[in-house]
């Protein structure tokens, strides 16, 4: 789930920066619930990392990239028994990528490549 840039009906972020709020397990143990992100919205996501991303049903969250296909993203849990992801899905279309994750800025900073 996100705090920060008031995103257009439909579209992306339009702030360069924000952030994002953890909400639930599914990204434990790396994430945890409370962690606040700060998020790249134009950066182009790629495979590993981790993004905010909107499913079909208007849900916003954060999940890793794990591979392109098509025209869209197939997104991941890092705690593969807890939480909603590609698997229960299918993948997300590009657009519904919004950025990727550059670091957790609260409880305890750290660069995402540490994550």
């Amino acid at each position: 789930m996100t705090d920060g840039p008031p995103t257009p009906p439909g579209g992306r972020p339009r702030a360069r920066w924000g952030f994002a709020v953890v909400r639930g397990d599914s990204m434990l143990p790396r994430l945890r619930p409370g962690d606040r992100l700060l998020v790249d919205y134009r950066r182009a996501p790629r495979p590993g990392v981790v993004v905010v991303a909107r499913f079909v049903d208007g849900t916003i969250v954060v999940k890793r990239a794990a591979e392109r296909r098509g025209t869209g993203w197939w997104l991941l849990s890092d705690n593969a028994g807890a939480g909603t992801d590609s698997r229960h899905r299918g993948p997300v279309p590009e657009p519904d990528v919004w950025g990727t994750v550059l670091a957790r800025v609260w409880p305890s900073p750290r660069w995402v490549r540490d994550i």
